[in-house]
């Protein structure tokens, strides 16, 4: 990943959205319903991010990253197992969503899944 671009990692719950945009470190959260994701749409519009990493949850990512998609984003589901070994490979041992989301934006998954057949 070259220093200039832009990532938006997202950790998904249920319930919301953890929006850690890199390498400006602004964070938020919005709710995970179609109000909240509308609001995270165009709030990560704003950014012009050349990526945004949502982690793969059990279908829980999809209305976001379908929203993405239609909004013409950079959208890429990361596989979950991806994002739990690039973090213990960094030592991170506390689990917050925040520092889950900032894990997630510092990932290349780019690579991962156009390698995969």
């Amino acid at each position: 990943m070259n220093q200039t671009e832009i990532n938006v990692g997202i950790d998904t719950s249920k319930d919301r959205l953890d929006i850690a945009i890199r390498p400006t470190g602004d964070f938020f959260s919005v709710d995970n319903n179609p109000h909240g994701i509308k609001i995270a749409i165009e709030r990560i519009a704003l950014v012009q991010p050349d990526r945004i990493l949502i982690e793969a949850t059990g279908r829980l990512e999809l209305p976001f990253a379908c929203a993405a998609f239609k909004s013409g984003l950079p959208i890429v589901i990361c596989n979950a197992w991806h994002v739990h070994s690039s973090a213990k490979a960094t030592g991170q041992l506390a689990k917050t969503d925040k520092l889950d989301a900032f894990i997630i934006a510092h990932l290349d998954c780019t690579s991962i899944f156009l390698n995969q057949s």
